[in-house]
């Protein structure tokens, strides 16, 4: 069966290695910057109310949500969900995550397009990832090669989403690093530099999430086009 062929180590053992690179600098940054303390001492809730008054999102609500970095918003209830570490901590690692995430909220109150555009992508998507190997299995077992080109045009809509994703994102770092300096939570050179740290390492996951989404749909774009050939 296709699912354990070799190649498929070739085409993703790069993948797995920057994955676990950028999961180890984002856990590292989290880490140093979650013990140093914010000069406006305002924990990440705190930071959180203070920005949504600056950017008069009076609609958006703040509520807690088990794990660690678990942090998000969401715009179909317009709520910022903030993890506890983060919540209650007055540290530079935290209300730069808050910002972040703040920072999506004012994409959505904007209708930022690049957001809406990535929103749009979520149904298809998620079929996509359900149905994409499935049709490329049935096409290959069965030598229906139009039915796995078919598969593999589905699981391309998860590397299309990766891409799209990447704007929303370093848009959303971009404001908080702006608003966090303009409303004086970040105070000092060495604060904005832990920002930084922060939500760039944060920013590197999403790359290398689109490089595995790449990586992986040109294995089954190799897999089926072997087997056109024979």
């Amino acid at each position: 069966m296709f699912f354990f062929d070799p190649t498929y180590l070739i085409f993703m053992i790069p993948a797995f290695i920057l994955m676990g690179i950028t999961s180890w600098y984002v856990r590292h940054a989290y880490s140093k910057w979650s013990k140093v303390r914010a000069g406006s001492n305002l924990t990440g809730y705190q930071a959180a109310q203070r920005l949504l008054s600056t950017g008069s999102l009076y609609g958006v609500q703040i509520q807690g949500t088990p794990g660690e970095m678990t942090d998000h918003y969401d715009p179909r209830n317009k709520t910022l969900y903030l993890s506890n570490g983060v919540a209650n901590s007055p540290s530079v690692a935290s209300v730069a995550i808050a910002a972040h995430e703040l920072g999506h909220a004012m994409q959505d109150s904007e209708e930022y397009l690049p957001l809406k555009f990535r929103a749009a992508l979520v149904p298809m998507v998620n079929i996509g990832s359900n149905l994409g190997w499935i049709l490329i299995l049935a096409g290959l077992f069965f030598g229906w090669t139009n039915l796995a080109w078919l598969g593999v045009l589905f699981f391309a809509g998860g590397a299309f989403f990766a891409l799209a994703t990447l704007p929303v994102e370093f848009n959303a770092s971009a404001r908080a690093k702006q608003l966090l300096a303009e409303t004086g939570i970040i105070r000092t050179e060495e604060e904005m530099r832990g920002v930084n740290q922060v939500l760039n390492a944060a920013a590197l996951t999403y790359v290398a999430a689109l490089v595995t989404a790449i990586l992986q749909l040109l294995y089954y774009v190799s897999l089926v086009s072997g087997r056109s050939r024979d």
